[in-house]
């Protein structure tokens, strides 16, 4: 049955909608697997039945009544099946992978493509003889058909069977005689029927569904095999996995024990070295140097201690035994006693409100650690002349301890990560070293006594910090022992804050030396060895340098800095200088901890004339600050030399000096101000409100405040009038 008024027929139709889902299908998979070139190719061959069918059965009656003349009618029917023929070489040579048919692969559809274009396109309509095309349109074709199809056999034949790959050379050999099958149709005209072009057509689309469904076929075994592969290489995987896990694992163990161990032989020549320290002390009398030895030998041990007990705590042994009663508010009255010493040292006021009596069930000694290691942190971080409030009382069954300050406050997206082993907030610590270990050992310490710590602290919205430890209270039975396993220690690193260091008085004779270094007692032992000598200014950081330099009579001779330092470190700081004019010929020695041949490295490019290594010799160092400066001073009379001459001689020597940028701008970049910031300051400098800075720089006023408050954190000011003075002093 054929639809009306086009003539196509129901299976041909069926035929044609089989071929567009198949192509879909394909093209689905190619979007997915682009590097499948064969597919793509196999797609190609669709669209081209897809339209020989729609072409040859569509007119296959050339209809008069149809909107297309009868000659376009046969062309369209009779050509169609031909260019599908064409595209077949090519399509073998692409597919079937085979060089030998390279040629035939590039170059066969021009003789189907010459003679068939001859004879519909040029030939029939000048002589309107469609009888005579159909005769003689198959010749050509057929006899490059037979040569291409012998060729193809040849190089399948020599790739895959003479190989000895039989499987492949059996895939091969099904696509080839389905080729050949279909170079063989046009025989069907031969046969005496009025339904001739239905069986051919019958015949070409079964061997194209053969031909999809061998593909489909390999493309099912392809995935199959594909993933058998993904999961022997996610069993493997997962077993080097396994393996890697296991030996970091070990390896890990191992430098862990290995450090667990080199820290508990470290405490025992420490404790030997401080008791006979003490007992010297105790028999001949307290000085200065030996109390900074013994201070620091204290540090020392304490940190040696913490990152111990930190170690036992990450292999998951006990440190404390919690099966004891102590008594917390007398522990806390005990440290107290000291810490308000050094708070009268440091001018902190602490205030302390404490609740008599009252108890928990925990190891004396891991409350006290709790306690020394917050309230040391409060010291730490206020400033001169601050305030620290400590208050121990009970809510219904829980203890709350709480130690406040109105110090530098801790941003909220760092309130987790201080409990992190070995961090420490960037910020001014007055000098106060640290590894970093003591908030996390309290945070263990508080979960194991299943209690909570909480952070109070926003500096965007006022200075500060309140951190309040939440605990089990215990109720004391009668005649029960309270523990008193715990020592009340002297708090290492506090004992700096007595050391008052000033600038040398100026001598205009000596040369002069800066020392930019973060721990005073460093500093303390530096200027010691120097001054004697050389005039010697000062500064705790970076930031600190360069304004120091902008006040001191002259500039230095020599800078000595440390790398690590809080605000400004010695690196970035060696940066601003060698790209100022002004400060670029000063001689630059580092003196750090850092040790990795890429520091050393990092520093000689800064342009530092040398990096030493601590721990160091002073002899060295001053032997080698002796020799910078001499080196400078022969220099400069070199200079002044070579000037005199030039005057006696007639010549004139040409000083060109970089005009001075303003004392504001100077201050602004001492202080690390980024350029928005400066922006921001030159209109507060102006008389400009918030919401006016925000609608000239085109930010919200909010963003505004938020510099602003920056601003304010770097320059140490509170208010515009101390902002605009402190900038154009």
């Amino acid at each position: 049955m054929l639809l009306p008024p086009i003539h196509v027929n129901f299976v041909i139709l069926a035929i044609i909608v089989l071929e567009i889902a198949i192509f879909f299908n394909q093209f689905l998979f190619f979007l997915a697997r682009k590097h499948e070139k064969n597919r793509k190719y196999h797609m190609i061959l669709t669209v081209l039945l897809i339209l020989y069918n729609i072409g040859e059965n569509l007119f296959v009656l050339p209809d008069p009544l149809f909107p297309v003349p009868i000659m376009v009618q046969n062309i369209v029917s009779e050509s169609t099946g031909y260019f599908v023929t064409m595209y077949i070489p090519f399509y073998c040579y692409k597919t079937l992978e085979l060089k030998g048919l390279r040629f035939h692969g590039r170059y066969g559809f021009l003789f189907l493509l010459i003679p068939v274009g001859f004879l519909y396109l040029i030939y029939y309509p000048l002589t309107n003889d469609f009888d005579f095309v159909l005769n003689y349109a198959y010749y050509l074709p057929a006899c490059y058909a037979v040569t291409a199809l012998v060729a193809a056999y040849r190089a399948i034949r020599s790739k895959y069977k003479e190989d000895g790959d039989n499987k492949s050379y059996r895939q091969r050999l099904w696509i080839f005689w389905v080729v050949v099958v279909w170079c063989a149709s046009p025989a069907i005209d031969l046969i005496s029927t009025a339904e001739k072009w239905l069986l051919g057509a019958l015949f070409n689309n079964l061997n194209f569904i053969l031909l999809s469904s061998f593909f489909m076929v390999k493309s099912v075994r392809k995935f199959m095999e594909e993933r058998d592969q993904l999961r022997e290489a996610k069993d493997t995987l997962t077993q080097k996995v396994k393996e890697k896990t296991y030996q970091l694992e070990r390896s890990n163990e191992q430098r862990t024990n290995a450090l667990v161990n080199l820290v508990h032989e470290t405490k025992t020549p420490l404790t030997l070295i401080k008791n006979y320290l003490e007992e010297y002390i105790n028999k001949y009398g307290y000085k200065e140097e030996l109390g900074i030895v013994k201070n620091n030998i204290d540090k020392l041990n304490k940190d040696i201690s913490n990152l111990f007990d930190l170690e036992r705590y990450n292999k998951g042994f006990e440190i404390y035994n919690h099966n004891q009663v102590a008594n917390f508010s007398r522990i806390l009255k005990d440290d107290l006693v000291l810490f308000k010493n050094y708070c009268r040292n440091k001018n902190i006021t602490l205030r302390e409100s404490i609740t008599e009596n009252i108890f928990i069930k925990a190891d004396p000694g891991a409350i006290n650690g709790i306690v020394v290691n917050l309230t040391e942190n409060a010291i730490k971080y206020t400033n001169e002349g601050g305030q620290i409030n400590i208050e121990l009382t009970t809510e219904g069954n829980k203890i709350i301890f709480i130690v406040s300050d109105n110090g530098i406050g801790i941003t909220r997206e760092l309130h987790e990560r201080i409990f992190e082993p070995y961090y420490q907030i960037n910020s001014e610590k007055g000098g106060f070293q640290g590894m970093g270990l003591g908030l996390p050992i309290v945070k263990k310490t508080v979960n194991d006594l299943l209690g909570d710590i909480v952070i109070e602290s926003n500096p965007e919205n006022g200075p500060g910090t309140k951190i309040r430890v939440i605990l089990l209270k215990y109720e004391q039975q009668e005649k029960e022992e309270i523990s008193q396993a715990y020592n009340v220690n002297n708090y290492a690193g506090l004992e700096i804050s007595k050391l008052s260091i000033a600038d040398s008085i100026y001598d205009e004779k000596k040369q002069t030396v800066m020392i930019v270094e973060d721990n005073t007692t460093m500093v303390s032992y530096l200027f010691k060895k120097l001054s004697p000598k050389y005039n010697i200014t000062v500064a705790f950081n970076g930031t600190e340098a360069l304004l120091k330099m902008r006040e001191y009579p002259v500039l230095p001779d020599l800078i000595i800095s440390d790398v690590m330092m809080d605000k400004l470190d010695g690196f970035k700081l060696a940066k601003i200088l060698t790209e100022d004019p002004e400060y670029k010929h000063i001689p630059f020695i580092f003196l750090s901890a850092k040790h990795t041949p890429q520091d050393r490295a990092q520093g000689l490019k800064l342009g530092a004339i040398d990096f030493i290594q601590k721990p160091f010799s002073s002899d060295e160092l001053i032997l080698k600050v002796s020799s910078v400066l001499e080196n400078t001073a022969k220099q400069k009379h070199a200079f002044y030399d070579n000037a005199i001459k030039a005057l006696k001689t007639g010549g004139h020597l040409d000083f060109k000096q970089k005009d001075p940028t303003s004392k504001f701008e100077q201050n602004c970049k001492a202080y690390q101000l980024t350029p928005r910031e400066i922006d921001i300051t030159k209109l507060i400098s102006e008389g400009y409100s918030y919401k006016q800075i925000g609608d000239t720089l085109f930010i919200a006023e909010r963003t505004v405040k938020k510099h602003v408050q920056n601003i304010f954190e770097k320059v140490a000011i509170t208010n515009k009038v101390q902002l605009i003075n402190k900038l154009e002093s």
